[in-house]
C-alpha cells in the first residue's frame, strides 16, 4: 500500500478514493489539532485573532480578545477580478491536467529538482503559458515582490470529492526562495500553520543558514547596501514560541504572499475540511540567493532565469499538437 496507487497517492499520502477503494485508510495522517489554540490572521489590520472559522476576520474592525503579531504574511484581496478569474480558468482547464497527490491535480512549470541530491536541470522547462503572464506581470506592482522573478509556477486543484488537501511541510530551502506567492481561485480556503520543532535536515532547511534573508521585517527589498550579518534561518527565528495554530484565509480571487518566520519556522498545509468547493490555486517559486547573479550556483541558475522570461501560447501547444480542448 506504501507503493504508487492508481488515484495518485503513494506512501503515507492518502485521499478518499484510495482510502476508500485501495484499503490505504490506515495510513491517513492523522493529524491532532486543538481548535482552542486556534488564531485567525485578518488582512486588514495585519493581526491574528482568537478563533477558528476563515470568516471570522470579516468581523474587522469589530475583533473581540487580545491579537497576537504574526510577522511575514501578506493578503491582498481581490487581487485578480471575477472576469479576470473567469478567463484565467478557461486557459487552465485547457491544459491537460496530471494526478498529483492527496486528492490533487497538478500543472506544473519548471526545472527539475532533487531536492535529495540537491541537484537542479532544466529538462522540458521553457516557460509559461502565456495565459499567466498577466498575473507574474502584476507582482511588479507590490513592494513585498519587488525583484521576484518566477522560476517555478503550479496550478493545483482540489476536489472536496477526491478529500484534496496537503499534507504540513515547509517548502525546501536549498533552492526554492524565501517569497511563497499563491493566488486562489473558484472558492475561499484556508492555509494552517504550526510551529516546526524537527530537524533542520528537514526540508533542507539548514541550507537558510547559508544565505542571507531577501526582505526585510518590513517587507521591503534588502538592497546589497543593507545586507544583515544574519542568515535567513536566524533572521527570522522568533522572539518566543508561540503555542498556537495560525488560520490565515484564503479568499476567492486573493493573493497570498508568505516569508519570513512562517516561511522558514512554521509547516503549512491545508485541512481536507476546508475544501468545500472545487479550488485551484496558482502557487509561485523564486531562487534563494546562490542561484541568484553573484551567487555559487549563478551559472545554472541564470540559465534557469533566461527560459523563466518566455511565455508560450498553450492553444498551439495542446490545442493543435497533441490534445483535442473539448468547449
Amino acid at each position: 500500500m506504501t507503493k504508487p496507487r492508481p488515484c495518485g497517492c503513494k506512501g503515507c499520502r492518502t485521499c478518499l478514493i484510495c482510502e476508500t477503494h485501495y484499503g490505504a485508510e490506515n495510513l491517513k495522517l492523522k493529524l491532532k489539532l486543538d481548535k482552542e489554540k486556534g488564531y485567525v490572521y485578518c488582512p486588514f489590520c495585519n493581526k491574528a485573532w482568537k478563533g477558528w472559522d476563515m470568516n471570522s476576520y470579516k468581523e474587522h474592525p469589530n475583533h473581540t480578545g487580545d491579537p497576537i503579531m504574526y510577522p511575514g504574511v501578506y493578503i491582498q484581496l481581490n487581487f485578480i477580478s471575477e472576469e479576470e478569474e473567469r478567463i484565467l480558468m478557461i486557459n487552465i482547464d485547457e491544459v491537460p491536467w496530471s494526478i498529483s497527490q492527496s486528492g490533487r491535480m497538478k500543472q506544473n512549470y519548471g526545472p527539475k529538482a532533487n531536492f535529495k541530491k540537491r541537484k537542479v536541470v532544466i529538462g522540458n522547462f521553457d516557460g509559461f503559458p502565456g495565459f499567466s503572464k498577466f498575473l507574474q506581470d502584476r507582482f511588479n506592482s507590490i513592494d513585498l515582490l519587488r525583484g521576484y522573478q518566477v522560476i517555478e509556477q503550479c496550478s493545483l486543484e482540489y476536489d472536496p470529492r477526491k478529500g484534496a488537501s496537503i499534507d504540513p511541510h515547509i517548502d525546501d530551502c536549498w533552492i526554492w526562495g524565501e517569497r511563497i506567492a499563491t493566488v486562489n481561485c473558484l472558492s475561499d480556503s484556508v492555509l494552517t500553520l504550526t510551529p516546526f520543532k524537527g530537524e533542520k535536515s528537514k526540508y533542507n532547511l539548514y541550507c537558510a543558514e547559508e544565505y542571507p534573508p531577501v526582505v526585510n521585517d518590513e517587507g521591503k527589498l534588502i538592497t546589497s547596501d543593507n545586507k544583515p550579518e544574519k542568515s535567513a534561518l536566524t533572521a527570522w527565528k522568533p522572539d518566543s514560541d508561540l503555542d498556537v495554530i495560525i488560520r490565515i484565509p484564503m479568499p476567492r480571487r486573493s493573493l497570498l504572499v508568505i516569508y519570513g518566520e512562517p516561511r522558514y519556522h512554521w509547516e503549512h498545509f491545508v485541512l481536507r475540511e476546508d475544501i468545500a468547493s472545487r479550488r485551484v490555486c496558482i502557487a509561485y517559486r523564486e531562487f534563494t540567493p546562490p542561484y541568484m547573479p553573484g551567487g555559487d550556483y549563478e551559472n545554472i541558475g541564470n540559465e534557469i532565469r533566461i527560459k523563466a522570461k518566455n511565455f508560450w501560447d498553450h492553444y498551439q501547444r495542446y490545442y493543435n499538437g497533441h490534445v483535442e480542448i473539448q468547449n
